[in-house]
């Protein structure tokens, strides 16, 4: 399984190259399902990897200009602290909620990958509000070290919205503060829990070989259709992670909604005029920052 583990890491890497973000969500189920780590050394090794991920992604996006460091670091300084708190907070939850909590996370993730990345109205770029900048860091922050899952698709609209960043900036500087919380909440967990060092060396390795390979994909392949494909591949995962820690019937119930949703969105999109339109917009119509 460490070889199917390391193959499937790649994977990880290279969407996480391709959409600035969102791949690192199948981190802590890889290592859980895949690569037989229990709850709690998943979300530590995920850490690890989802750290050293997004930081290698980040370069590329500054070399590109698309890095606001000051607005970043800020944020980033803020998730700190949250982030430290949430590992050694994880010590002391059961590994079942922690991975039930994570699949509502990755529901949550979905959610606006499917939606599509439409940024909101042009702002002008100003300061970050200080009272609003810590309280969401610390919030975003503690759910990274807790959880494991990156959170861009929390930073990112907070960047855009709160700092009047565009959104191609808001992607790259979100992986500034993915990575400062990572690697804070790893320490946290590191308090009380060791890992398997040589496999979380090979599975961030691959991740890493992944993200350089998405990142010269990306001008090939259409971004905005694998975002959507990997939102509904996001959903089925959450629906698995349900059914093992739950009950299978609630996988197969969460499963159900997801192809019900997906078949409606298929049939909507080949019709001009479809009664199930203003259903689908529910989920359609805001704009995403995955």
């Amino acid at each position: 399984m460490i070889a199917l583990t390391i193959v499937l890491a790649v994977f990880v890497g290279i969407t996480l190259g391709m959409l600035g973000g969102g791949g690192s969500i199948l981190t802590v189920p890889l290592l859980a399902y895949v690569a037989g780590m229990d709850a709690k050394q998943a979300v530590t090794t995920s850490l690890l990897v989802v750290g050293v991920t997004s930081a290698v992604s980040a370069v590329s996006h500054a070399r590109a200009g698309r890095v606001q460091w000051r607005a970043g670091l800020s944020f980033g300084a803020a998730g700190v602290a949250g982030a430290y708190a949430g590992g050694v907070l994880g010590r002391f939850i059961p590994g079942t909620a922690l991975l039930i909590a994570f699949a509502v996370v990755m529901v949550a993730a979905a959610i606006p990958m499917l939606r599509g990345r439409r940024a909101p109205e042009a702002t002008t770029a100003h300061g970050l509000p200080v009272v609003r900048v810590v309280s969401l860091g610390l919030a975003v922050g503690g759910l990274t070290g807790m959880i494991g899952a990156g959170g861009g698709f929390l930073v990112v609209p907070a960047l855009t919205l709160l700092g009047g960043l565009p959104m191609p900036a808001a992607v790259g500087t979100s992986l500034i503060v993915i990575a400062l919380n990572s690697f804070s909440g790893l320490a946290g967990h590191l308090t009380g829990l060791q890992i398997d060092w040589a496999l979380a060396a090979a599975v961030t390795g691959a991740a890493v070989a992944g993200c350089l390979i998405g990142t010269r994909l990306t001008t090939k392949i259409n971004p905005d259709a694998l975002r959507k494909a990997f939102g509904w591949f996001v959903l089925a995962m959450s629906s698995v992670i349900l059914a093992q820690e739950i009950h299978p019937f609630v996988g197969l119930a969460a499963a159900s909604l997801t192809v019900i949703a997906a078949s409606m969105t298929m049939v909507c999109a080949r019709f001009s005029r479809c009664p199930l339109r203003r259903v689908t917009r529910l989920f359609m119509a805001r704009p995403a920052v995955a």
